[in-house]
């Protein structure tokens, strides 16, 4: 089939080569190739075809995401691709974004084990799982407790007189609930209860527990496991609820590279309790990548249509415009786009700050870990809720068939919403975040420097020393100038910041204690950290542009760091105000920018979606394919539906027709 004229002619009014992007996207030439190389070898192989999983139930999804789990461990080992970023491309490739139930065993329960394990216990565990004779996932979130890990009630109870841990579920509420892999797959979990010795109760600690029989995959006595039921997605997903009574295991299946329980029950303290956030980060990180693709899915398949589709005059009697020269169109959908490329180069500065760090922690530095924790914290929040609401923007941008699961955007916002929770909930991911700018900035009002991404703190108190309020200091800001913008953005969140932290001292000294003044402060403190994220991510866009080589696609970046940047302000306009950074002038100013943006970015949108380079079966959208043949292959898709295997359906002659017959 040809291509659609309509996308035949956006490409080649494009003024840059897309391929030049991509390159950038992915790290360089040599990298998109390999990625171009793995994919084929998924897209080429007929055991990973099957039919398109709309139209299947639950369990054939759920069976359909093992079977190809299953395929995907062995054909890993045989091409033998053990590079991470490599087995995370041929396993998005294989699972097309989707989830699958070996995901916490692949992403959680090796990484602990080799993070968290003696060189004793990897000898034990590590192997057969690497070979999958032991299936793990992570049972850490209860039903009565998520994020707020020191609620958590699971118990483990040391018996020095046969050296075990004896493991329960004491209430209802303390009954694991949610892990992946918990329902149906895993034979294994690491199980996180509050550790009792000697009469005390040690905290939080990691255990590996057998959970079902090998061989035959019964739950073992004492054991209670199953599947939580169906959820808003994740149909492939067999998440689950475990729950134990007075459950065995060896003391030997403790973690124990950092604390230990001794045969007699004597606890040895790990030295640092900030060596486990080395995974944590990890994750968080990876979420960062992940709004970035997510959203970038969306914009491609939501750009894609909108130039396909044509729909009402934009001048009496001449032809229907495409609905992508609608500025409306454009507003929602340019921004986004626009947002998916800050959050792409914001998550590969994260992943590449997050290898250069661990070869520290490995080596004992921690220095860099709190800055770190807290700005994948906020980062991981502020992305995943911006991503989350730009999906379904995009969804509706598609109009009525965007409703369709043949759009492919549903599923993308099903798949993805649960990051605004998992990891971590955003709202106590963006508090985590305050926490650490709250120190910040009292470090810095009692005369010390701070260094990092919060430097910009130290001007405070290099102000405090003319009379004038901080928020009174002009900045001279040219809209037109990213680097400008940038300092616009970093005054606002040093007021932000500042507010927060007085408002903070305000309720103290209303004699108020610590936790009830940090309540009744709380949005301020989100608000703060929000404002840090939203200029952390402007700094790092416009740190790219300096990055690209090639004139054109620089142009094209600039551009688009411009329009983030704008639209931002344009949302924001009342702190840029209220803090004297921008006048009512300016604002104006920067509205009718944006919207001279739009045009310039108009006739590259196309181009700039195929740089993401999606290709149609991982995108898995009738609206967004490469080649615009929507219509007749949204007929095509319709007929499969299984309602229509029957020109009759058995309901006529149940029910209808009897209905008919009496009336």
């Amino acid at each position: 089939m040809s291509v659609n004229a309509d996308l035949r002619r956006e490409r080649a009014a494009a003024t840059f080569q897309a391929e030049l992007l991509t390159h950038i996207l992915d790290g360089g030439p040599e990298r998109t190739r390999r990625r171009k190389e793995i994919e084929a070898l998924v897209l080429n192989d007929p055991d990973f075809q099957h039919e398109d999983l709309n139209f299947l139930s639950r369990s054939q999804r759920y069976e359909q995401a093992i079977r190809k789990s299953s395929l995907m461990v062995m054909k890993l080992r045989e091409y033998g691709i053990a590079d991470p970023e490599e087995i995370y491309w041929f396993k998005s490739f294989v699972h097309r974004g989707r989830p699958e139930p070996l995901d916490l065993h692949l992403g959680m329960f090796l990484p602990t084990l080799l993070t968290q394990a003696t060189p004793e216990q990897q000898d034990r565990f590590f192997m057969p799982a690497w070979n999958l004779e032991i299936i793990g996932t992570y049972a850490q979130t209860e039903m009565g407790h998520g994020t707020h890990l020191r609620g958590l009630e699971t118990t483990a109870t040391y018996d020095p007189s046969t050296q075990e841990f004896i493991l329960n579920s004491p209430t209802v509420t303390s009954i694991k609930w949610w892990p992946g892999g918990l329902g149906k797959t895993s034979n294994h979990a690491i199980v996180l209860a509050q550790l009792y010795t000697q009469g005390q109760c040690k905290g939080l600690h990691a255990f590996i527990v057998p959970i079902r029989q090998l061989g035959t995959h019964e739950p073992l006595p004492g054991i209670t496991v199953g599947d939580i039921g169906p959820k808003f997605g994740y149909d492939e997903m067999d998440n689950g609820y475990l729950k134990m009574d007075n459950f065995r295991i060896p003391r030997e299946n403790m973690l124990m590279k950092y604390a230990q329980v001794e045969p007699d029950g004597t606890y040895v303290k790990p030295v640092s309790d900030k060596l486990t956030y080395g995974t944590m980060v990890f994750i968080r990180s990876l979420i960062v990548g992940d709004s970035a693709r997510s959203l970038s899915r969306a914009c491609t398949i939501a750009i894609r249509y909108s130039a396909v589709r044509h729909q009402s005059e934009l001048k009496a009697g001449e032809p229907e415009p495409q609905i992508l020269d609608y500025q409306t169109q454009q507003y929602k959908l340019f921004p986004l786009l626009a947002t998916a490329y800050a959050f792409h180069f914001v998550g590969a500065y994260i992943k590449d700050t997050y290898h250069r760090i661990s070869g520290d922690i490995s080596e004992g530095d921690l220095s860099e870990l709190p800055e770190l924790h807290a700005l994948t914290a906020g980062l991981k929040a502020f992305t995943s809720w911006t991503a989350n609401a730009g999906i379904e923007e995009c969804r509706m941008a598609c109009g009525g068939h965007g409703y369709s699961r043949c759009s492919g955007i549903p599923d993308i916002y099903v798949t993805f919403t649960p990051s605004c929770t998992y990891e971590g909930e955003n709202t106590v991911m963006m508090l985590q975040t305050a926490r650490f700018l709250m120190k910040s900035y009292t470090q810095v009002t009692s005369g010390q420097q701070v260094t990092g991404m919060v430097s910009y703190l130290n001007d405070l108190s290099r102000q405090r020393i003319q009379p004038q309020h901080v928020a009174a200091r002009t900045v001279t800001v040219r809209i037109n100038d990213p680097t400008s913008l940038v300092e616009a953005y970093k005054s606002r969140a040093a007021r932000l910041v500042e507010s927060a932290a007085k408002n903070l001292q305000a309720e103290l000294n209303h004699r108020r204690s610590k936790e009830d003044a940090w309540n009744r402060t709380s949005v301020d403190l989100v608000r703060a950290s929000e404002a840090h994220c939203h200029y952390v991510i402007v700094k790092l866009f416009t740190a790219k542009l300096a990055e690209v080589s090639d004139a054109a696609v620089r142009a094209v970046l600039t551009d688009l760091c411009l329009l983030y940047a704008l639209f931002g302000i344009g949302r924001n306009a009342g702190d840029f105000l209220q803090a004297g950074i921008l006048t009512s002038a300016q604002i104006t100013q920067v509205n009718q920018h944006v919207k001279e943006l739009l045009a310039v970015i108009r006739p590259n949108a196309v181009a700039l979606v195929d740089s993401f380079d999606f290709h149609d079966v991982h995108l898995g959208s009738v609206l967004g394919r490469y080649d615009g043949n929507v219509y007749e292959n949204m007929f095509e898709w319709a007929k499969k539906s299984p309602l229509n295997k029957t020109q009759v359906h058995e309901s006529f002659h149940k029910h209808l027709k009897p209905m008919q017959a009496k009336l």
